[in-house]
């Protein structure tokens, strides 16, 4: 990326966002997940990784710590375990949001539509759903046992629900083509025709217990680099600075930061952190939660961002316009 393509996504960013950081309190609830993705350590058949599971009590119990930062949203994200009916989160959505007063984002992978609809009903008002990536074959290949159009399918049911709806890639994984630039395009191409209302772009880190644990990593230039292509193609999107890119530490961040307008972190419990190890140093932190959340809001004032209080919502929903739903999309 040359250093002018730079320069017009950092404007891009400021002239919609200005100089507003949103951050989104996060709360890893459980490691447990039923599918085995070839590239995540989450993966079914690592048994190498010890599991866990929050009860519904102590989750809310974080998602009262996320409101007592001040923090306006709280992203409650798993594996995908079904051990989480679509009841149990639905209470769980509604007391978060009676109680607290927060934006709820869900990041809980492929359910029933029925149960997208309670939750919603509920109140959760985002849902993250990553593609990971828009090569068919590629898909299915990396995500045993799934579809591609059937993920998109699910994201598009979203949208018609009324979700603030995201969807996003890994940035480097393996297998995608031997010219990663021009592929690269073509996934962002595809993130951006879906007209989403947040991005997430993440490297590719490998994890030892995995299929692709052998595999390079994704660096962390050439992932500000894909960055700032999604953020001239998607302006007003939310794009993250997500925590497989800040295991390079604050200054990348703040790079980061210059196309990216959201910060995630993690109020997932200490005792269980380290165990939701999706890549090889997730949580691994010697600060509390809280005082990293903390350390956070210093970082950002004293590099002259602003953290507006709130929800953060969606550029849409900020500015009053209708659900932007798959039909309309087209």
């Amino acid at each position: 990326m040359t250093v002018a393509a730079w320069d017009e996504a950092a404007a891009l960013r400021r002239r919609c966002w200005g100089r507003d950081v949103f951050l989104r309190g996060i709360v890893e609830f459980s490691s447990h997940c039923r599918q085995n993705c070839l590239y995540c350590g989450l993966r079914r058949d690592n048994a190498s990784l010890a599991r866990y599971r929050l009860e519904p009590e102590e989750i809310f119990g974080r998602a009262r710590a996320v409101r007592d930062l001040g923090i306006g949203t709280v992203v409650l994200q798993s594996g995908e375990d079904p051990a989480y009916s679509g009841p149990v989160m639905a209470d769980l959505i509604r007391r978060i949001k009676g109680d607290l007063g927060l934006a709820v984002t869900l990041s809980l992978g492929e359910r029933a539509r029925a149960e997208y609809a309670l939750w919603r009903a509920a109140g959760a008002d985002r849902y993250l759903l990553k593609a990971e990536t828009f090569d068919a074959t590629l898909y299915a290949r990396l995500r045993p046992g799934k579809r591609l159009d059937r993920r998109l399918d699910a994201v598009k049911a979203l949208a018609d629900l009324g979700y603030e709806t995201g969807s996003g890639i890994i940035a480097g994984l393996p297998g995608l083509s031997k010219e990663p630039a021009d592929t690269l395009d073509k996934e962002l191409d595809a993130l951006a025709a879906l007209r989403l209302d947040m991005v997430s772009i993440s490297p590719f880190v490998p994890h030892p217990a995995t299929p692709l644990g052998d595999q390079p990593a994704f660096g962390p230039a050439k992932t500000l680099a894909v960055m700032a292509a999604a953020r001239l193609r998607m302006p007003t999107a939310h794009i993250p600075v997500t925590s497989a890119l800040g295991l390079h530490g604050d200054a990348v961040r703040l790079k980061a930061l210059e196309v990216a307008d959201v910060l995630m972190p993690s109020l997932t419990p200490e005792r269980v952190r380290e165990e939701y190890a999706i890549y090889p140093g997730k949580n691994r932190q010697q600060a509390t939660p809280e005082e990293r959340a903390h350390a956070m809001r210093d970082m950002l004032a004293a590099a002259g961002f602003a953290l507006p209080s709130g929800p953060g919502s969606a550029w849409r929903v900020s500015r009053g316009e209708a659900s932007m739903s798959w039909r309309h999309a087209s």
